[in-house]
């Protein structure tokens, strides 16, 4: 698992080979997996494989000017994950602990999303960077909803690179801050 996690990177180069559908279901399932608050599951995966509409999601999440995500449109795969509301007992332990649970629990099953993507030999990149509205707009998605991420998934034509992490003097302590 370690191994894994650690050669997972996100990458922004994908060839145009589709991504087989066995390992797309693959993918999808270790997301729908993921643990939750209170079992809630507050998501929803759009998964989109379409060209034209892969290459209005990529203007939607574009920042030329900041010469970012221009590397969207190359994804066979994006995955837009849609915050569903929770369910009863989330939202209410939620309110009482001022967290939103319904994030954390998006960023378990994203993170299960890359990994399962990885080790199925497929590339991934998660995208907070984008135009709600437009992608809202493009898919459909009722106005209610929030757009909450984008996962790309392609076959890699990025190289491996080494991870720049803090020290384990600096992130980790026992037993006190």
């Amino acid at each position: 698992m370690l191994e894994l996690v650690i050669s997972r990177q996100s990458d922004r180069q994908y060839s145009d080979k589709p991504v087989e559908k066995d390992k797309l279901d693959r993918i999808l399932e270790a997301a729908r997996m993921a643990p939750s608050a209170c079992n809630a599951q507050p998501w929803k995966f759009v998964v989109v494989t379409l060209p034209e509409l892969r290459e209005k999601i990529a203007v939607a999440a574009s920042a030329k000017l900041l010469g970012m995500n221009n590397f969207v449109g190359q994804a066979p795969v994006i995955l837009v994950i849609v915050r569903e509301q929770p369910n009863f007992s989330s939202k209410v332990g939620g309110t009482i602990k001022n967290k939103d649970y319904s994030l954390i629990d998006i960023g378990i099953a994203s993170e299960n999303i890359c990994l399962q993507a990885r080790a199925e030999g497929i590339g991934s990149c998660m995208i907070g960077w984008f135009d709600e509205v437009m992608l809202r707009n493009i898919l459909d998605i009722p106005k209610s909803k929030r757009v909450e991420l984008i996962i790309t998934l392609g076959y890699s034509l990025s190289e491996q690179r080494m991870k720049r992490r803090k020290s384990d003097e600096q992130i980790v302590s026992y037993n006190k801050y």
